[in-house]
C-alpha cells in the first residue's frame, strides 16, 4: 500500500493516525503495542505529532513498548543519537515508563551492544518468537534503510536479530536489526519524504529488483507513507 500527502507536515499526522490505530488493535488482541523507530528528520516530524496533547491522549503509553531499529555508535545524548532524537522530540513528554524503553547502547562496543540488544528483545518475548507490531524505516538517497547499507556484511546475516555492521562509505560502525528480524514484523512501514529521494523511491519499487545494491528491497510487504515530492517519480496514476 501507497498513500500519499501533499506535505511532511501532513504526512506526519497520517502517519499518527495510523499508528493510533495500531496501537489500539494490538493492544485488543494482544494487551500491548510493541513499536520499533526509526531515526531521522522525517520521523522526527511524526514523533514531533504524537507528542501534542491530542495524540498523547489516544495512545495507552502504559501498554506502549519501545524498540529502535538501528543507532549510531554515539551516546545517548550525541546529537546523532536516533534516541536522543526520539527522547527530545516525543519520549520526554509522554507518560511512559522507562521499563518500556529499550534502547540501544551506541556507547559501549558495537558488537557487544549488539548481542545485548538481541538479548533483550528475546527476553522480552520469551518463549514467542519475536514479531513486533510495527517498525517504522526511513530509506536513504542510496536504497539503506535501517542501517542496512548496500553491499554491508549486515544484508548477510540470517540467523541473528541485531548486528554490528561496519559501513565503509562512513568509515563507522552501525547498531541494526537485520532483514530478517524486521520482515517478522506484522507490519513494517517506510516513511519518506523529499524530492532528493523521488529517483531511489522509483528504483526500489520499480527497477530491478537488487536488495543488496538497494537494500530497502530487502522488506517485505511494507507500507509506504510518502510526501507528494517523494513521490514525484512513481508510475501512478
Amino acid at each position: 500500500m501507497i498513500h500519499i500527502a501533499n506535505s511532511p507536515e501532513q504526512l506526519a499526522i497520517d502517519v499518527a493516525e495510523w499508528l493510533v490505530g495500531e496501537a489500539d488493535a494490538a493492544i485488543v488482541a494482544r494487551g500491548r503495542f510493541t513499536l520499533v523507530a526509526s531515526g531521522g528528520t522525517t520521523s522526527r516530524l511524526t514523533y514531533e505529532t504524537l507528542a501534542q496533547p491530542i495524540y498523547q491522549r489516544r495512545i495507552d503509553w502504559s501498554r506502549t513498548y519501545i524498540f529502535w531499529g538501528d543507532e549510531r555508535t554515539v551516546p545517548p545524548n550525541h546529537p546523532d543519537s536516533n534516541y536522543g532524537m526520539m527522547y527530545e522530540a516525543l519520549l520526554r513528554h509522554i507518560p511512559i515508563s522507562p521499563e518500556h524503553i529499550f534502547r540501544l547502547r551506541g556507547e559501549i562496543e558495537p558488537h557487544h551492544a549488539a548481542d545485548e540488544y538481541e538479548r533483550q528483545i528475546r527476553t522480552f518475548f520469551g518463549d514467542e518468537a519475536p514479531c513486533f507490531d510495527v517498525v517504522l524505516l526511513g530509506m536513504g538517497t542510496d536504497g539503506h534503510t535501517a542501517s542496512l547499507f548496500p553491499y554491508t556484511e549486515a544484508l548477510k546475516a540470517n540467523d541473528q536479530l541485531v548486528v554490528a555492521n561496519f559501513v565503509p562509505k562512513l568509515n563507522t560502525w552501525r547498531l541494526t536489526m537485520t532483514a530478517p528480524m524486521i520482515n517478522a514484523s506484522r507490519q513494517a512501514a517506510f516513511i519518506v519524504t523529499g524530492k532528493a529521494k523521488a529517483a531511489m523511491l522509483h528504483t526500489v519499487l520499480h527497477g530491478p529488483h537488487d536488495p543488496q545494491q538497494w537494500p530497502a528491497q530487502m522488506i517485505q510487504d511494507p507500507l509506504w507513507f510518502l510526501d507528494a515530492e517523494a513521490a514525484s517519480e512513481l508510475d501512478t496514476p
